[in-house]
């Protein structure tokens, strides 16, 4: 499609000829492109699950980590991928990056077709799998820029909201097709039993563990042909001043991924526990990511891209750049970051008995031939989630972002205390299944809380910036929060490992808090800086 120079969607008459039917018609491409990227980013939580049932040579917080680290590279991305939109435009940065995901999707289907394949090997696809995390800051950014802000809570919510629906689809999908051998290559026989959707699957069953990558091709290429047909590049002043050819866009995308790329890649090196690395503080290197990615992307750019990441820099100076990037990691960061650790702590918890070794400390070796599959329950957390995050943006038009995120939070901070109570309890039984129902629908509800909260915040970042900073507000806040799927599974991982997994849980609720006092002080008391945006 042909760039786009007068974009005045502010404009009535201008949106009802024009604007609405070019921008809905970018808005359904970018959600399945997006819903891609989820789905690519996420799919350790499933593949972990299976590669446990499996007997992958591997422990269980060695597993844990692949998620961690997939998150961790997902969120770095996306920093760079805030600034996409301004210097390359939307329709080149949206379809480059959905190519990646070719990327993590082949190799992943490679390295599982053998058990003995090295842990490195898995972290490298972890890492490639961030490609899809990163894809999110662009793509809001993008859609931004189309709708006007009456309706950029709605917009924003079906994109994020769709999109979010990867986590779910890629949790329906992958143990669907890991039970037939429709991309060739040998099986591998179920040590645990595993299920799927409609049940469960007994040990001893021929499985075909490396579909979960295959089969993302089948969907990828398909799209990124749509992509490139049906998408545009908004050009002008305010959005995309000179995005260029689409092979000089390439180019620097590429560029500013690859920073991204080597300081994600220190830093999980600098995190991960020996051998695989230095096992320094994750509280003290995970900022340092976050700061060292920032100042290589200003100090390694030059002439028009450095004025073009000065400009979009100045987000920095806005007060509401910071609460709103605390608010957002609240609601986003927790439902990504259960989306990732979900499926793994529920095989562990519920699928092991959990009773006193010799030396009284609790042993978690043995099966629990009564615990619920992982695989055929796991998908409806965020599936929840992602459904309700545009019904939290239409409220939020309503009603006011900031109020509908308050009462989100206090539904979160209560099933957040259900959780660590049911979870502490299966976790020091032998019996843990006759915890598994209150702890999964109150986890459930937490999912479900922390998609309208998804909506009801970027409804406030739409109306707190102007038009030239909510974009990349958007993308900055989102990257931040996405650092929430390497926080929690390794948090989760920490946890279980010391056979305290509600620990986890209170950690968040007292997070909670402190947004809850941080969203009244800044957007709902008397004196607010802008009243219930």
């Amino acid at each position: 499609m042909a760039d786009i120079t007068e974009w005045v969607v502010e404009d009535q008459n201008f949106w009802d000829k024009t604007g609405k039917a070019v921008a809905r018609r970018n808005l359904w491409i970018s959600i399945p492109c997006l819903l891609c990227g989820f789905a690519v980013w996420m799919i350790w939580g499933v593949i972990t699950v299976q590669m446990l049932n499996l007997g992958f040579p591997f422990t269980q917080a060695e597993l844990f980590t692949l998620s961690s680290i997939a998150g961790l590279s997902g969120a770095t991305f996306r920093i760079p991928s805030t600034f996409f939109i301004r210097i390359a435009g939307g329709r080149n940065s949206v379809i480059y990056t959905t190519a990646l995901l070719m990327i993590p999707a082949i190799g992943t289907g490679i390295a599982l077709q053998d058990k003995d394949t090295s842990l490195w090997v898995f972290q490298l696809m972890a890492l490639l799998s961030g490609f899809g995390g990163g894809n999110f800051a662009s793509s809001m950014s993008n859609i931004s820029f189309f709708y006007p802000k009456r309706l950029q809570g709605t917009a924003l919510g079906l994109n994020a909201g769709l999109g979010n629906f990867g986590v779910t689809t890629m949790q329906i999908l992958v143990p669907l097709v890991m039970t037939a051998g429709i991309f060739g290559g040998e099986s591998m026989t179920l040590v645990n039993s595993s299920g799927t959707l409609i049940g469960k699957i007994p040990a001893g069953t021929e499985t075909f563990i490396h579909n979960a990558g295959y089969v993302w091709l089948v969907i990828l290429i398909p799209l990124v042909l749509v992509g490139w047909f049906g998408m545009n590049n908004i050009v002008n002043p305010a959005v995309t001043p000179n995005p260029g050819n689409p092979l000089t866009a390439v180019v620097k995308v590429t560029g500013l991924l690859s920073v991204a790329f080597v300081t994600a890649a220190v830093g999980v090196y600098l995190i991960l526990p020996a051998p695989s690395g230095l096992a320094l503080n994750k509280w003290i290197i995970l900022p340092l990511i976050i700061a060292a990615t920032i100042l290589l992307l200003k100090f390694l750019t030059r002439g028009q891209l450095r004025q073009n990441l000065d400009r979009q820099y100045k987000i920095f100076n806005n007060k509401h750049t910071w609460a709103m990037t605390v608010i957002y990691t609240m609601t986003f960061g927790s439902f990504i970051g259960f989306s990732s650790a979900f499926p793994l702590a529920m095989q562990i918890i519920f699928g092991y008995t959990h009773v006193p070794g010799p030396d009284g400390v609790l042993v978690h070796t043995a099966v629990n031939p009564n615990g619920p599959s992982a695989l055929m329950y796991s998908w409806i957390g965020p599936f929840v989630g992602a459904l309700v995050r545009p019904i939290g943006g239409w409220v939020s038009d309503k009603l006011g972002g900031a109020k509908v995120t308050q009462i989100i939070s206090v539904v979160m901070v209560i099933s957040a205390l259900g959780v660590a109570y049911y979870m502490a309890a299966a976790y020091r039984s032998a019996t843990p299944e006759e915890f598994f129902v209150p702890y999964f629908v109150l986890f459930v509800v937490l999912f479900a809380a922390s998609g309208v909260g998804n909506g009801s915040t970027f409804r406030t970042i739409a109306v707190v910036f102007d038009r030239e900073q909510a974009g990349p507000a958007l993308g900055w806040t989102s990257a931040v929060a996405a650092y929430g799927s390497f926080i929690i599974p390794i948090v989760f991982g920490d946890q279980i490992k010391a056979t305290t997994p509600e620990y986890a849980l209170y950690g968040f609720v007292a997070f909670y808090v402190i947004c809850i006092v941080l969203n009244w002080w800044f957007y709902l008391r008397p004196n607010a800086y802008v009243k219930n945006p």
